[in-house]
């Protein structure tokens, strides 16, 4: 198989505010939110980062983005620094977050045109491109209409939408159901299995175990910014369920799960 994505002891530090360091109950003025993370992902395969909240799954997909840089370490992106060479990476990727916020006033049509324009998209290839998604996930009555009069569903429907506008090949979606409905969710799961099956490579972080189980081909296990495990699915699990199996494994590496 292809090595389509190559993370390389990634490492990020924050400095926490007063506030931060008040809610985390902590003196240090520093937190290590990625500590040394190296994993592979191949071509054509959903691989999942899995982890509960401030683990650092966040923190990794946004630095393989380039949104942010690392202090230390390089993730290749399809033979694409995103050290060295971020800009080609932004190309070959979409990107798609639960924080991406579009703006208020303008709408669905008029965003996918200008993100496409953005990536130097041809026009009659965006228009068909667009025709396809927004009638795929049921845009199309809504596309005259402005973000801020969308559901939250519908908002992200179409932030995907959005991400893919320049048809990556690499897709990183980070929680890409979290705080949607059911029938959403289910939505936005089927279509990042139809992505696999067009071989594009998908890479997702979630806490959701029913969600790993059902699209994930490899994932990787983060526990405070480390990666305490990285396998097949199949091994991973070892017959158990992924519930069972991760809390055996978070409390094997020091975790607590307090009643």
């Amino acid at each position: 198989m292809k090595t389509i994505l190559k993370v390389e002891n990634l490492k990020k530090t924050f400095i926490l505010s007063k506030k931060q360091m008040k809610i985390a109950k902590t003196k240090e003025k520093k937190k290590i939110a990625v500590n040394g993370i190296s994993f592979e992902a191949y071509e054509g395969e959903i691989f999942g980062l899995l982890g509960p909240n401030g683990a650092g799954k966040t923190t990794t997909l946004r630095m393989i983005s380039t949104l942010i840089k690392p202090d230390e370490g390089d993730a290749i992106v399809d033979g694409s620094s995103i050290v060295n060479n971020p800009g080609e990476v932004r190309g070959k990727i979409g990107f798609l977050t639960s924080e991406l916020k579009l703006e208020d006033f303008f709408t669905p049509n008029y965003l996918f045109d200008f993100f496409s324009d953005l990536h130097g998209v041809n026009p009659q290839v965006r228009n068909k491109r667009k025709e396809s998604l927004f009638k795929r996930f049921g845009i199309d009555e809504f596309k005259e209409v402005k973000i801020q009069d969308l559901s939250t569903g519908m908002k992200q429907k179409v932030s995907l939408v959005i991400s893919l506008v320049h048809d990556p090949n690499i897709i990183i979606f980070d929680e890409p159901t979290n705080g949607l409905d059911i029938l959403t969710a289910k939505v936005v799961t089927d279509f990042l299995l139809e992505l696999r099956a067009l071989g594009k490579s998908v890479i997702v972080s979630t806490h959701i175990f029913s969600l790993v189980e059902k699209i994930c081909d490899r994932i990787g296990i983060i526990i405070d910014g480390k990666m305490i495990c990285c396998d097949t699915l199949e091994n991973v699990m070892n017959g158990d369920t992924m519930e069972n199996r991760f809390f055996e494994i978070y409390e094997r590496n020091g975790g607590r799960i307090d009643a």
